[in-house]
């Protein structure tokens, strides 16, 4: 299991994870790419909210997989430390994430 370092600004990742996250990224940047190309090709409105909610579920779908491994390392590495910090910054996190 990975750890965050006790200031919490960094973690270190795993090669497989980087990649894994990078690969979704890269997808998404492929996906706002197409966008800007649907726009500049004068793309039907509806064809383009579509892609956006195609790029939306993306981007949700990273947040869930980031968040998840997120709590499962670090808030749970800091609650086994009695850091209960690590709890304020979540709740913080998903209050941001939920507006």
């Amino acid at each position: 299991m990975e750890h965050c370092c006790e200031c919490h600004k960094t973690r270190k990742r795993s090669e497989e994870e980087v990649k894994c996250l990078s690969n979704r990224l890269s997808r998404i940047e492929g996906q706002v790419r197409g966008l800007r190309e649907m726009v500049q090709k004068d793309a039907y409105c509806p064809d383009i909210l579509i892609q956006v909610s195609a790029v939306n579920a993306a981007l949700n779908s990273f947040g869930k997989e980031l968040l998840s491994t997120h709590i499962r390392t670090c808030v749970a590495d800091g609650i086994r430390k009695g850091d209960d910090e690590v709890i304020d910054e979540l709740v913080g996190v998903l209050q941001k994430m939920m507006k």
